[in-house]
Order: structure tokens, then sequence, then C-alpha cells
């Protein structure tokens, strides 16, 4: 949508400036007064041929606001449709975005997770059989099903799966 915008207001910014050219050139001016069709017609030609440069820069000109206008009318219609259909699409998409950075972050906070728990498992098998000789119980229990979180997406569909550490 910002690039939208971008592109209308290149567009005015090139239009007003070729309004701006476009005054500062000579106008082609013929007096039509009193005189017959047959000598005004002669004169607009005669007036034409004698600044035949500045009339054809004044068409291009003409030419190119024209042209900026149709592009002009077709980028506001865009916005304006943009506008009118997709305002809870944009509220999405910013949520989805920030969720974005929180899934990354329970990704990462999944992966140390899982390093912890795979460190605190060796350390439970190392010294289980000893504390059972002590405490007569287990060191820890339940590692049989211990998982982390892991969020991925297919580009439409997040999942939130558990990985077995």
């Amino acid at each position: 949508m910002d690039e939208l915008k971008a592109e209308i207001a290149a567009i005015v910014t090139q239009i007003e400036s070729l309004k701006r050219e476009r005054a500062q050139l000579p106008a082609i001016e013929v007096d039509p007064g009193e005189i017959s069709p047959e000598a005004l017609a002669q004169a607009y030609r005669r007036q034409a041929r004698e600044t035949s440069e500045i009339a054809a820069e004044l068409k291009g000109i003409d030419d190119a606001i024209a042209a900026l206008n149709v592009q002009l009318e077709r980028k506001q219609g865009e916005l304006a449709r943009y506008h009118r259909r997709h305002p809870m699409q944009e509220r999405v998409e910013r949520a989805r975005d920030r969720a974005i950075v929180h899934a990354e972050r329970i990704n990462d906070l999944a992966v140390e997770l899982a390093e912890e728990v795979k460190a605190l498992k060796a350390i439970a098998d190392e010294i289980s059989p000893s504390y059972w000789q002590v405490y007569y119980k287990p060191f820890i229990t339940g590692f049989k099903s211990i998982s982390v979180p892991h969020v991925r997406s297919d580009g439409e569909v997040w999942t939130i799966v558990n990985r077995v550490v």
C-alpha cells in the first residue's frame, strides 16, 4: 500500500512539473478579431509553422499530462479498492508479522530447552543408580515423553507441534 501511495505521489509531482513547464512556454495565440474564417485558419497555420518547435513541445507536454492523468486515475482506483476491500486483511498481515516474531522466538527457545533437557537427562542417567541406593527413589521420572514446542507453517496454516527430546 505504501508503494502505491508513493507511485501516486510521484505521478502527481510529475504532472505538476509538466504543468509548470508548459506555463513557461509561450502560448500560440492568434487574435481572431473580425477576420474571416479562411483568414483565421491561415493565421493559425502560419503561427504553427513559425512556432512548430514550441507547438510540438506543447503537444508532447499535453499528451504526457493526459497519459499521467490516466495512470493517476488507475492508481487512485487501485488504492480505493485496496481500502474498501482490505482493512481486515491489512490488520491480519500486521498480526501475522508479529506472530512470526514470536514463533521464531519459540523455536529458538525450543532448541535451547531441548539441549537443556538432554543435558539434564545425561546427568540423571549418570547418577540415577547411585541416587536409588542413597534415597530409595528415582532422581527424575518422565523422560520417556519429554517434548518441546515447535511452530511450523506451510505458508498459510501454522501448526504447533511437540517434538520429543
